[in-house]
């Protein structure tokens, strides 16, 4: 499931839309706006895609981390499993304290 940013409406892994505000999910879903903060952000270096326990053989293969400018968009595309994609990102950072 895809949550948008704007809205807080869920929608189906594959939309590209938000179909209550019609806002772009690639743009504005929960996970894109994550993904644009920790690009951003000075202190991470990587940025991890952490899946769980019992996901499918596509989220499997993204498992890791990336460098932050070309990470992954997440949901993965080609999941298949029966809840949708539950990866998320993680932050590897630089240094912990200022």
């Amino acid at each position: 499931m895809q949550t948008c940013g704007n809205c807080n409406t869920q929608s189906s892994d594959v939309a590209n839309t938000c179909p209550n505000c019609g806002a772009n999910l690639a743009e504005r879903s929960h996970t894109a706006l994550a993904r644009k903060a920790l690009q951003a952000n000075n202190r991470v270096r990587l940025i991890r895609i952490s899946v769980m326990n019992n996901c499918c053989p596509a989220c499997a293969a993204m498992q890791g981390a990336h460098p932050k400018h070309s990470v992954p968009i997440l949901p993965v595309p080609g999941c298949s499993h029966g809840l949708g994609c539950r990866c998320y990102y993680e932050p590897v950072l630089t240094e912990v304290y200022p």
